[in-house]
């Protein structure tokens, strides 16, 4: 009963604001760490090569570019020739395009349950990625 009357209670903060402070606060703090970077070119936009953004809406427009980033991300991190490197940067980008797709479903999304998941995955993701990136910035040769 605690547990859904919290889980309602969170819902309807998140409602209430377009965008949290939390999730506002992890989109403005959040680079991919230049350790996780690599010389690799990224080969242009793969997701999206043969596709037109026209006739989409505004959230799946937005959804796509934080997708977009991610994916270049992912594959210059998954280049590191240290597996364990990899393994981190292949998740700190990833946790950055589920920030992304969480932002706009705060920006966009109507239903409560989705939001308040949305929100979660922000506080918990935002965790996670200064954890990893503080590993990255500790191990990384």
């Amino acid at each position: 009963m605690k547990t859904a009357l919290a889980s309602s209670f969170l819902a309807a903060a998140v409602v209430a604001s377009p965008l949290s402070a939390s999730a506002q606060m992890a989109s403005s703090q959040m680079a991919y760490p230049d350790k996780c970077k690599s010389e690799m070119s990224s080969g242009g936009d793969m997701s999206m090569q043969g596709h037109q953004m026209s006739g989409m809406a505004e959230f799946q427009k937005e959804s796509m570019d934080g997708m977009k980033s991610m994916n270049m991300n992912m594959m210059q991190g998954m280049m590191k020739k240290d597996p364990d490197v990899a393994f981190a940067c292949g998740m700190i980008a990833h946790h950055m395009g589920a920030i992304s797709m969480a932002q706009v479903e705060l920006k966009y999304g109507k239903n409560a349950e989705t939001k308040a998941k949305a929100q979660k995955i922000i506080d918990d993701q935002t965790k996670e990625i200064k954890e990893l990136t503080a590993w990255v910035e500790k191990e990384a040769k």
